[in-house]
């Protein structure tokens, strides 16, 4: 009897448990869906201006998102959106190569200068990587990489060229991948290369989809390497710098729910590509290898 009462007293224990931790999990999500929310509200807002009294527009129109894409006499946003998605594409390639290949020779190889190089990449990580903005720029501009059309190369050269230095995170699940794999294949007569492309990148996919999508967004997400380099050349200008401009003062009574619809429409690339990839999120190391 009394383990029976013992029994139903820890049942309704943890239904309240349950209950509450939902609860609060409830309260967060809103609080952090609370202002995407407001900003797709806002890119629908039919009255301009940012000083409102109301959360909700007292009208609704397309006309931000036509407004975005049509009117480039003064910030043209498509030319930004095209100069982010092709700075974007490179920079996802390249970075991605990068991390990768640190990450496996880290994991799989033993060398000389192996533990100073990881000790010296966590120590430099420990830094803010705008610190070396001054001296990036004027070593660009010295080699003819600040003016002009190779202002996107320079953006690709600053977002790619320190990424393998990223690697800890790929490394670490380099490491759970089991070695004797790698010596099985070595004793088959497989060379490195084919055991990293044909053995390692398969049972790495979660890995190698989270480094796509970090890369991807670096160029999306920055502003400070982008405003330094492409200073006042808005031919050249990101979508980060696009939407800061269209809060100055002198734009942001005419551009402010542009902004909002800039922001929603800045999301979308982002919001493809993890939904595209995110399948390879859930496929366990574990599973490939029985298969």
């Amino acid at each position: 009897m009394a383990a029976q009462k013992n029994v139903s007293g820890s049942k309704v224990k943890k239904k309240v448990v349950n209950v509450i931790v939902h609860v609060i999990l409830a309260i967060l999500a809103f609080i952090w869906l609370l202002p995407i929310f407001w900003v797709i509200l806002t890119s629908f807002r039919a009255e301009k201006g940012s000083y409102v009294t109301s959360f909700f527009p007292k009208g609704y129109t397309l006309n931000n998102y036509k407004k975005l894409f049509t009117d480039t006499s003064i910030l043209d946003f498509p030319q930004m959106f095209k100069n982010t998605f092709i700075i974007a594409i490179f920079t996802c390639i390249i970075a991605t190569i990068f991390v990768l290949s640190v990450a496996y020779c880290m994991s799989r190889m033993r060398f000389k200068m192996r533990k100073p190089y990881m000790n010296m990449a966590m120590i430099l990580g420990l830094f803010p990587s705008f610190m070396s903005m001054i001296a990036v720029y004027y070593i660009l501009k010295a080699i003819g990489l600040s003016e002009g059309s190779m202002i996107r190369v320079a953006l690709i050269i600053v977002y790619s060229a320190g990424a393998g230095m990223q690697f800890y995170v790929a490394k670490g699940f380099f490491d759970t991948v089991p070695k004797a794999l790698d010596e099985a294949a070595i004793i088959d007569g497989a060379t490195r290369w084919q055991v990293f492309t044909k053995i390692v990148v398969p049972l790495s996919k979660p890995i190698i989809v989270y480094t796509i999508i970090t890369s991807f967004m670096t160029p999306w997400l920055d502003f400070i390497f982008a405003k330094v380099i492409c200073r006042a050349d808005a031919k050249y200008y990101t979508v980060a710098l696009g939407l800061w401009k269209m809060l100055e003062k002198e734009y942001i009574d005419s551009w402010y729910t542009c902004f909002a619809a800039g922001a929603v429409v800045v999301s979308i690339p982002i919001a493809i590509l993890f939904l595209a990839t995110q399948k390879f999120y859930v496929e366990g190391m574990s599973g490939a290898v029985k298969g």
